[in-house]
């Protein structure tokens, strides 16, 4: 927020946004600013562990009914799954976790495999849904500025890929990629070595959409000069008539 973030909200103007790794509590947010800048309606589900995780929405529009979490155990600790319902379409914002070490790979993984079962019952009752968020992997080659090099890294590991591809074949759509299919779109780059400036980055949020709304896509685009952190934002327009 010390970056202008609040403005550039003001100026890009969603309905709705979705943060992920806000390591903070509410209670230590101006949450004031958030509110002059047009979003009234603003959830939070922050991890136990201070300074850590955490997502959060912001909304123009009251929802219908806000979900903390996921109800299993395993996964909401860490602050990592928030979706508001409206009428037409449900919207998470979801944090993966990212695999820097054996311990943390393994929760990964399963994090991902109990993540898809809940996903497969919440497409029942919800089946208008939007899921936005920082997954932590790159999907194809074309998602990664050096993909050989990466190969052993992970968010590039084979076993990730395949659980992305197999998450988009169980009924959604990268909605980026879906209009885009041009190289060099990223949307997090390392601090280190310059990356960013160089475009040395990696693609790995996405604005997944369920297939009952591939016809609402309108547009997806990536904005990489929004500078508030080392990821920077992505955009899906949907159209209800």
């Amino acid at each position: 927020m010390k970056k202008g973030f609040t403005d550039w909200l003001q100026q890009a103007n969603p309905d709705v946004i979705c943060l992920q790794e806000i390591k903070a509590m509410k209670e230590q947010v101006d949450v004031e600013a958030i509110e002059q800048a047009g979003y009234p309606y603003h959830y939070w589900f922050s991890a136990q562990k201070k300074g850590y995780s955490g997502v959060a929405v912001f909304c123009k529009t009251e929802p219908n009914h806000i979900e903390y979490g996921t109800g299993i155990e395993t996964m909401d600790f860490e602050g990592r799954n928030l979706r508001v319902d409206f009428d037409d379409v449900s919207v998470m914002s979801l944090y993966l976790p990212s695999g820097t070490n054996d311990a943390r790979l393994n929760f990964k993984l399963n994090y991902m495999a109990e993540f898809q079962d809940y996903v497969n019952e919440i497409k029942k009752k919800y089946p208008n849904l939007v899921i936005c968020g920082d997954y932590n992997i790159c999907h194809e080659a074309i998602d990664i500025h050096n993909p050989v090099s990466n190969k052993n890294s992970s968010g590039f590991l084979p076993v990730e890929r395949d659980w992305i591809g197999k998450f988009m074949d169980s009924g959604f759509i990268d909605s980026f990629r879906l209009l885009n299919k041009e190289p060099h779109n990223y949307t997090w780059w390392s601090y280190r070595a310059n990356s960013r400036a160089n475009n040395k980055g990696w693609r790995i949020d996405y604005n997944m959409v369920s297939q009952p709304l591939e016809g609402n896509i309108k547009r997806a685009i990536i904005l990489p000069e929004a500078k508030h952190s080392d990821h920077c934002p992505l955009m899906v327009e949907l159209e209800f008539l």
